[in-house]
């Protein structure tokens, strides 16, 4: 069993994906809205679809949603996050995502609010092409469709935590 668990630690969603191709994926992601002193939101721009996101991702197989989220800005953007607020858990329709390589997920996505981060933000990483703080009436145009309902929702100061 544990051997099995280790297996897919790390790799889950690419380990499952040699079984089931592109077919629908269950999961759960975790994002953060990173504001900066200004009242800024930190978007990143996403390398495979171009479009501007929130920083976060898949949770691996054993990971805290903190974890998770924390691992995910790091691994995105060079920063360290702290004191995490949930934010919203987000489900439904908008969570159902085609990849450009045609894998389908539906996720549960779970965002959380901070203004702790520390480290200088690396722009063109691995997942990212660039990272760019905005404000809540200047958001860009192409937001990717997953995270699009939880800026906008902070965009409108809606009370935490939402629900949907």
């Amino acid at each position: 069993m544990k051997d099995i668990i280790e297996r897919y630690k790390k790799n889950y969603i690419k380990e499952m994906r040699k079984a089931v191709g592109h077919a629908p994926l269950m999961g759960t992601g975790c994002g953060v809205i990173i504001e900066n002193d200004k009242g800024e939101i930190l978007l990143q721009k996403r390398r495979d679809n171009g479009c501007w996101a929130l920083l976060g991702g898949g949770m691996e197989i054993g990971e805290t949603f903190i974890e998770a989220a924390k691992r995910e800005v790091y691994e995105e953007a060079g920063i360290e996050i702290d004191e995490l607020k949930l934010f919203g858990i987000y489900s439904g329709e908008n969570g159902i995502i085609t990849f450009p390589n045609g894998d389908i997920c539906c996720v549960t996505g779970i965002v959380f609010k901070t203004t702790v981060y520390s480290g200088e933000i690396q722009n063109n990483t691995e997942e990212a092409l660039e990272h760019r703080f905005f404000d809540k009436a200047n958001l860009p145009d192409n937001i990717n469709k997953y995270d699009k309902r939880a800026i906008i929702d902070w965009a409108k100061g809606l009370p935490q935590v939402i629900v949907d």
